[in-house]
């Protein structure tokens, strides 16, 4: 299978369990009903969840956000989630998730994507600068609640 057998759609609730497993795979262990919960969350046109589908066999998904900027007149994109099924990684799903963003992305107008990676995930990493990401404009800081 090459990225070409993959269809792009909308998630949906049906798609919870699925999810579900895969962001569980991914370390991020979560139920259906607590993705479920999430995707009503990001039901709009700004804050789309999508799933490549082969088959009816859901093997990834992006959650992405269009968040306008205060400090210029235009957005940007944030990934939020991005979660390949490990078994089909390396054939492409991650690369055209990446190219739905950036579609997104050019279709608000946006003036850049963004996407966080842990250094633990150096397969991640390598994708992401393979795309032409720069990880030299890091200015991170969190602080927990």
């Amino acid at each position: 299978m090459i990225e070409t057998d993959v269809t792009l759609r909308l998630a949906t609730i049906a798609d919870a369990q699925r999810i579900a497993a895969l962001f569980t795979e991914e370390g991020y262990p979560a139920g259906a009903s607590a993705v479920e919960t999430r995707l009503a969350r990001f039901d709009g046109p700004d804050s789309p969840v999508i799933v490549a589908d082969h088959d009816g066999e859901i093997l990834g998904f992006i959650a992405v956000h269009v968040v306008p900027r205060f400090e210029h007149d235009d957005s940007f994109v944030r990934i939020v989630a991005l979660v390949v099924d490990a078994a089909v990684r390396d054939r492409g799903i991650g690369r055209v998730l990446m190219a739905e963003a950036e579609r997104i992305g050019r279709e608000r107008s946006a003036a850049f994507v963004e996407i966080t990676a842990g250094h633990h995930r150096p397969a991640a990493r390598h994708l992401y600068d393979s795309l032409g990401y720069d990880a030299n404009l890091t200015a991170y800081l969190r602080k927990r609640l």
